[in-house]
């Protein structure tokens, strides 16, 4: 028999034949939700409409109860504890499973956020190894045997057929990569004129560049004579390195190049310049390009106080290629009408440095020779 007590609009309790009370077909929370839940013997009470906008559910008695639809279209079929099927029914627009659907966007969001926060993450981390990615890239491309020959053999009257030599001497702790460089005469390589540390690191935001290079002096220079070419057994330890990194001479501020350049790196020193009073100069610059192809450019340059050049190639930077791709070497060919000597390696040295290899030593006298000055 069917209970003939009115029904509740939004909530149906019904008297199951068991004894026990069914949430029959708890209305789906939502216009249009509803449901039928059976009762112990063969009848059935429809849920009511839920009043709010959400989402429906079903609760089953001992018996069997088919809870209300939930969306537009839901129901369900039920089987009688009797024997008889009962249809819930609902139809609506909302309507049920809008529990659901709350977790799954509250899913959504937690997974947005640990995407978005591994991204900033990932973001930072990677900025920072690109710091030390320019350094290495930098490391790599000046290392090896470079040299002027085809240059000299171009124009001998400015540029000297002269071979540097560039090799890793230390990394510390924080990534820093000290290497060693030296440059000789291509005749007499094992007499190199000029020894120097480079030490490069990432350049700070305020420096606003990517690699800096620190020339320092070496403080023992017989001690580092042709250093790269020796075996690892027979060079100085690193602690002897770190400490034979002398004065700070100068700094070259390296950007990487656009992509469609030709070159990898390229940076000057500040335009003041650094000190230098070598041969009546006040000041020094200096500027360095990496080519793609392994080609390192230089150009060193010195002025007096008025500032006018004092020393230094004013037609154009030295070019130093790879080992490789080196015409046959070309002897020196000296000015015509120079009657000055020809200057010995020694002086010669001092002359196209800059800097004379000893305190007091003077420069050569010839007329070309105070134009000629390869790198820093």
């Amino acid at each position: 028999m069917a209970d003939d007590r009115p029904v509740s609009p939004s909530l149906d309790l019904i008297v199951s034949s068991s004894g026990f009370t069914d949430l029959g077909g708890v209305g789906g929370v939502g216009v249009g939700g509803g449901g039928v839940a059976a009762s112990g013997r063969d009848g059935g009470t429809p849920g009511g409409a839920g009043p709010v906008a959400g989402g429906g559910g079903v609760v089953q008695s001992p018996a069997a109860s088919a809870g209300g639809g939930g969306g537009a279209g839901g129901g369900g079929v039920a089987p009688n504890a009797m024997g008889g099927d009962v249809s819930g029914g609902g139809r609506g627009v909302g309507g049920g499973g809008g529990g659901g659907i709350r977790r799954s966007i509250g899913a959504l969001m937690v997974k947005a956020l640990c995407i978005v926060g591994g991204a900033l993450v990932l973001r930072k981390l990677t900025k920072r190894q690109h710091k030390w990615d320019h350094v290495k890239s930098v490391a790599q491309a000046l290392c090896g045997e470079k040299f002027s020959s085809d240059q000299a053999a171009r124009d001998p009257l400015t540029y000297f057929n002269l071979r540097l030599t560039t090799c890793p001497a230390l990394t510390l702790a924080d990534g820093t990569r000290v290497l060693y460089f030296e440059q000789a005469f291509w005749r007499t390589p094992e007499r190199p004129y000029r020894q120097r540390f480079y030490v490069l690191k990432p350049c700070t935001a305020e420096e606003k560049c990517d690699v800096r290079l620190d020339t320092c002096a070496v403080r023992d220079i017989d001690e580092y004579k042709n250093f790269c070419d020796r075996s690892a057994t027979d060079r100085p330890s690193p602690p002897e390195i770190r400490q034979d990194v002398a004065e700070h001479l100068m700094s070259v501020y390296l950007s990487k190049c656009e992509r469609h350049r030709n070159c990898l790196y390229e940076g000057a020193t500040p335009p003041t310049g650094f000190p230098n009073n070598w041969g009546g100069a006040s000041k020094c610059t200096s500027e360095l390009t990496i080519m793609k192809n392994g080609e390192i450019h230089c150009w060193d340059r010195a002025y007096d106080e008025k500032g006018e050049q004092v020393w230094g190639v004013r037609t154009g930077p030295y070019v130093f290629k790879p080992k490789s791709s080196q015409p046959p070497a070309v002897p020196r060919v000296e000015p015509a009408g120079n009657n000055a000597k020809k200057p010995d390696d020694k002086g010669a040295a001092s002359a196209t440095a800059g800097v004379p290899s000893s305190a007091g030593e003077s420069a050569s006298s010839s007329s070309s020779s105070s134009s000629l000055a390869p790198p820093l």
